[in-house]
């Protein structure tokens, strides 16, 4: 009997049914996965019930030996306490939830005229935090515009009032440069200085409403008093925090606080962006790409991160929206996937940050990669393709007004051609130009002979053409048995669409797409090897039927002259002397005849 069947009999039966958080433990007492129920007991179970788990899933309950569980009082609870666990301890079966601690935070510090400044460590006993701050750009960006707008000391003088008013102190270079006012020899009070904090405290909690209407109730005061240079000052002040503001506003007609929470996924990853929005202002932005790791739902792991971020970026905002479909059962928060208007215009926002984080995402992880399989690599993901393609075979015909039509079949193996490989084909049952059914004779014969030689399918076939020549190409694989067993697409000139068979939409790649640019090559290099088998044999045939009109001069004759001369203009103005030297007397007077006549 397995140590995971005994615990479903020793263990499971007895589970309440109420919601809480579970923690399974392997053989060495470690943690190896968090989960939350609304009902422990039969989530629990499901685990040893279920006949249809996943490969990671079976793998996790074959190395269950105990489990433990906590009851709460709501599902909200259990999800606040599953993210603290899974931080705690890093289960191997769980999505990977970082800590913050790496991130910076700007501190205003619990002193006399308190210092601002960029911290990686939080110590709550010593100042106040706002943050953290996901890009560092951005954070300086933000300090530097507090100091441009603020007079905020940088020294680390102890600003006590005794040891003011022991004038233990001078002023420094800052001071002379207008960069702070002196409260180290008193020539700023404390009150002035705390003004200009509880306003930096507004900015940095996004309530810049406040502070534009601090600046305008002084700058209206000022006038009124007629000091014309500091109501100028703090005129420039609101300017720049209108410019601020301006670069953060995200919708005008928004002006609530919200969080925005955006997923997107594929087949290992998932890729998720979170928006702190607070008075219509983006004021946190924040990426993260998750790894699956069981059967977690894009609903179950984008509410994880949630949690998380509203955590990591001390969020109280009642509303949540995004573009999954998810339960609204909580009562600490509201979520929402709205379909117009303002709301929908910022899941809009955060959706194109969260698409372009996953295209950076890829970029970077294909980076390390020889260009010739990432490309390949790409291709795989554009056109959905199972394996790699590493054998691609792409079909092209060739005629001239239904004339003398050919076909032709390159070979690229790992993203280069393979020339040996390349194949001429002769039309040979099919009359006038029917490119379908010319383009369903050469993909029958070539795939026939593969069939009969044993040899190995491509990973990939490219047909040029767009859905009828794709049709017919898709026919002789169902006739072939081939079917399903190696992907096919055509790929249309105009305007570059990919078609699968049996699909009546077609596939757009990006036009500068590296995938789509290798794609084009093979197209390109069927097409002139076509064009070239096509111009060779026209230009022989058109040779031959003239030189044939002469009576008496038989092949090996005309292949004489022509390998010679290459041409009937050049045998043409021969004298009969240089004929005679070359096929006699006799025959040289029956061409020289011919042409001169």
């Amino acid at each position: 009997m397995t140590d995971y069947q005994a615990l479903k009999k020793t263990d499971i039966a007895s589970l309440p049914t109420e919601p809480g958080v579970y923690r399974f433990y392997n053989h060495e007492e470690e943690v190896i996965y968090v989960g939350k129920a609304k009902n422990l007991k039969n989530r629990v179970s499901s685990y040893f019930t279920q006949k249809h788990l996943n490969r990671k899933t079976q793998r996790m309950v074959s190395e269950i030996v105990r489990l433990e569980f906590t009851i709460v009082h709501t599902e909200f609870d259990a999800l606040l306490l599953e993210n603290t666990l899974i931080k705690q301890y890093q289960p191997k079966y769980n999505i990977a939830l970082r800590d913050d601690k790496s991130y910076p935070y700007i501190c205003i510090a619990h002193e006399p005229f308190p210092k601002v400044f960029v911290t990686r460590k939080r110590h709550l006993n010593e100042g106040d935090y706002y943050g953290p701050f996901t890009n560092v750009k951005i954070l300086r960006a933000m300090l530097d515009f507090l100091k441009g707008l603020y007079t905020i000391r940088t020294c680390h003088l102890s600003l006590t009032s005794s040891n003011i008013q022991a004038r233990k102190f001078k002023v420094c270079l800052e001071f002379h440069v207008g960069n702070c006012k002196g409260p180290c020899e008193g020539l700023q009070t404390q009150e002035d200085y705390d003004q200009d904090i509880e306003q930096i405290r507004h900015i940095l909690k996004g309530n810049i409403r406040e502070v534009k209407i601090y600046f305008q109730r002084h700058m209206q005061l000022y006038a009124d008093q007629l000091e014309f240079e500091k109501a100028q000052k703090a005129k420039e002040k609101l300017e720049a925090l209108e410019t601020f503001q301006s670069k953060s506003a995200v919708v005008d007609a928004f002006s609530g606080d919200a969080d925005i929470i955006t997923l997107v996924s594929d087949e290992k990853h998932m890729y998720l962006n979170y928006i702190r929005i607070v008075n219509g202002s983006l004021i946190y932005s924040f990426n993260q790409v998750v790894k699956r790791k069981l059967d977690e739902t894009e609903a179950d792991v984008a509410l994880l991160v949630l949690i998380e971020c509203r955590h990591r970026f001390q969020s109280q905002a009642s509303e949540v929206l995004t573009n999954l479909e998810m339960e609204n059962r909580y009562d600490v928060f509201s979520i929402f996937t709205p379909q117009r208007g303002d709301k929908k215009m910022l899941v809009d926002l955060s959706l194109k940050n969260v698409l372009y984080f996953k295209k950076e995402k890829r970029e970077e992880a294909l980076k390390h990669i020889p260009r010739s399989e990432r490309v390949l690599t790409q291709l795989q993901d554009d056109l959905r393709l199972a394996t790699l393609p590493q054998h691609i075979e792409c079909f092209d015909n060739s005629n001239l007004q239904g004339t003398t039509p050919v076909s032709s079949m390159v070979c690229f193996k790992k993203g280069r051609p393979s020339k040996k490989d390349y194949r001429h084909f002769n039309i040979k049952t099919v009359s006038g130009p029917d490119d379908f059914a010319s383009m369903h004779e050469v993909v029958y014969r070539r795939y026939k002979r593969v069939l009969d030689e044993n040899q190995p399918l491509p990973d990939l076939i490219v047909i040029d053409g767009g859905k009828g020549q794709l049709s017919a190409a898709a026919k002789v694989l169902h006739e072939l048995g081939l079917y399903g067993k190696m992907p096919m697409i055509g790929i249309a000139k105009r305007l570059e669409e990919i078609y699968y068979p049996e699909d009546p939409f077609p596939l757009h790649i990006d036009k500068k797409s590296e995938s789509l640019r290798l794609l084009q090559q093979i197209r390109d290099e069927a097409h002139r090897f076509a064009i070239t088998f096509h111009r060779d044999k026209r230009s022989k045939n058109t040779y031959q039927t003239e030189l044939n009109e002469i009576s008496g001069l038989g092949p090996k004759t005309i292949e004489k002259l022509l390998k010679k001369y290459k041409s009937v203009k050049a045998i043409r103005e021969l004298t009969i002397e240089e004929l005679t030297q070359l096929i006699g007397e006799d025959k040289a007077k029956r061409v020289y005849s011919y042409f001169h006549s």
